[in-house]
């Protein structure tokens, strides 16, 4: 679909509630699949996310794993949820419509930048050959490649550090996807961008930023707002913001 149609049929903080997505003790992993698959019909597909092997993949990835366990039942309701150290796991559908706009065909080798839970990485994992991802805060970026190991997700790598720099040693990449906001494109993502190559990255200041879809042909980027978003900041390793 058309990346501008898809902009004009969602409101991104719709939010969507269903009866089992309510709190309630004692969920099987058959209560959670069918959670699943009630959050890509209600939160995806009604809005206009129809790449067949992106929904498949949010069926497939157990979300209610990557998020702590206070929060677990909440885990398919179509807001962000917090994920400790002053970060949140995405909104579902912001994650199925990110993904989207990669264009994943599953050769692909791609970068994350805010791995956070390791929720995206994992959705990226089902869809593309190798994935490579940053988190700066080490708490989360252990907790979550302990979290990606157990789940067998053996194509998804993990680095603690800087990811406004990239991941130069494993560059080019076919995709990347930036999870936190910097005011402005990271000169370094854009040049370990492939030829050909897609980046989608929400960027401006806190109250003020979009998503924005970069491509690179014949070594000319092009970009293309996508909606509004709210994201956490990027963050510097001294503690700063980009």
């Amino acid at each position: 679909m058309d990346i501008k149609i898809l902009a004009a049929m969602l409101l991104v903080w719709g939010v969507f509630l269903t009866p089992s997505c309510l709190a309630e003790e004692g969920k099987t992993e058959s209560d959670y699949e069918k959670l699943r698959g009630q959050m890509v019909y209600s939160q995806m597909e009604k809005r206009g996310v129809d790449d067949v092997r992106v929904l498949q993949a949010l069926k497939t990835v157990k979300r209610h794993l990557f998020v702590p366990e206070e929060y677990r039942d909440q885990a398919y309701n179509d807001y962000p949820l917090p994920i400790g150290e002053g970060q949140t796991i995405s909104q579902p559908y912001i994650v199925a419509l990110m993904t989207q706009v990669l264009e994943l065909k599953g050769t692909e080798k791609v970068l994350e930048i805010g791995t956070g839970s390791g929720y995206q990485a994992a959705v990226l994992g089902e869809l593309a050959a190798r994935v490579f991802t940053i988190e700066i805060v080490e708490p989360l970026g252990i907790r979550a490649r302990e979290t990606l190991k157990s789940l067998h997700y053996d194509n998804v790598h993990v680095k603690i550090g800087d990811g406004y720099k990239g991941w130069p040693q494993y560059s080019p990449f076919d995709a990347i996807i930036v999870t936190c906001a910097p005011t402005e494109i990271p000169q370094p993502l854009v040049d370990e961008l492939a030829e050909g190559g897609r980046m989608v990255i929400p960027v401006g200041e806190a109250q003020n930023q979009n998503l924005v879809l970069l491509t690179k042909t014949d070594g000319v980027i092009r970009e293309e707002k996508i909606i509004p978003v709210r994201f956490v900041p990027m963050t510097k390793e001294n503690g700063g913001v980009y």
